[in-house]
């Protein structure tokens, strides 16, 4: 069992928002993996991924959890077959989880070697996140609660893979009902002005908004 958790990062001062993928230190020294184990004898596949993500995150942080594949070359792993089906999990951008010492986020863009076949299911991952914020309201799982609408932007940005206008955005995300104003606003920047209207996602559970994809990702 093996998961691939994402969450949208600051990952340096002057950087912008990175998508990341949690990993843990491998056995082999100075390699990474996906976090994952064996499934108990009384546990469902969703049951097992879900606590082993949550030993590292906590069970309340994981917003979305959703079965990714199987990988079964014969020769994924050396030396002994092993079989592993896969998760994605999502984690909100405003949590900040305390990890293990062995754990740590990294960002899907400059990821290394990783352990076996790890780096492939990392990409499936993304690939699948990617497709889905282009027809259902998946983003839920990686906003703040209330965001205004830079943020969110900024969001589909780092899990995409590329610029995402903010405006086009808040025009078809309200089109398809996914976000709705509160009637608030936050902070200003750092350059002052106006205060910025906050939105919040009206449904927190996973549910197709339109299924002719009008944000298709590229890939």
């Amino acid at each position: 069992m093996l998961t691939a958790v994402f969450q949208v990062r600051e990952v340096g001062p002057e950087s912008a928002p990175a998508l990341c993928v949690l990993l843990e230190k491998a056995a082999t020294a100075g390699t990474w993996s996906l976090p994952g184990g064996d499934v108990a004898d009384d546990e469902t596949l969703q049951t097992s991924a879900r606590r082993l993500v949550a030993d590292k995150v906590g069970s309340g942080n994981i917003a979305h959890l959703e079965q990714l594949a199987v990988f079964s070359a014969p020769h994924r792993v050396p030396d002994v077959r092993t079989i592993a089906s896969t998760y994605l999990g999502l984690v909100r951008s405003d949590v900040q989880a305390s990890l293990p010492e062995t754990a740590a986020w990294h960002g899907v863009d400059a990821l290394g070697h990783l352990a076996f076949d790890h780096g492939d299911i990392v990409a499936a991952a993304r690939h699948r996140l990617a497709a889905k914020l282009s027809y259902t309201n998946i983003a839920f799982a990686l906003a703040p609660t209330r965001f205004p609408m830079s943020k969110l932007s900024e969001i589909y940005c780092a899990a995409l893979g590329y610029p995402v206008d903010t405006t086009n955005l808040l025009r078809i995300l309200s089109r398809r009902a996914v976000v709705v104003a509160t009637g608030t606003v936050g902070k200003t920047g750092r350059s002052g002005g106006r205060p910025p209207a906050l939105y919040a996602f009206a449904d927190t559970r996973l549910r197709v908004t339109d299924e002719f994809a009008t944000l298709r990702p590229p890939m």
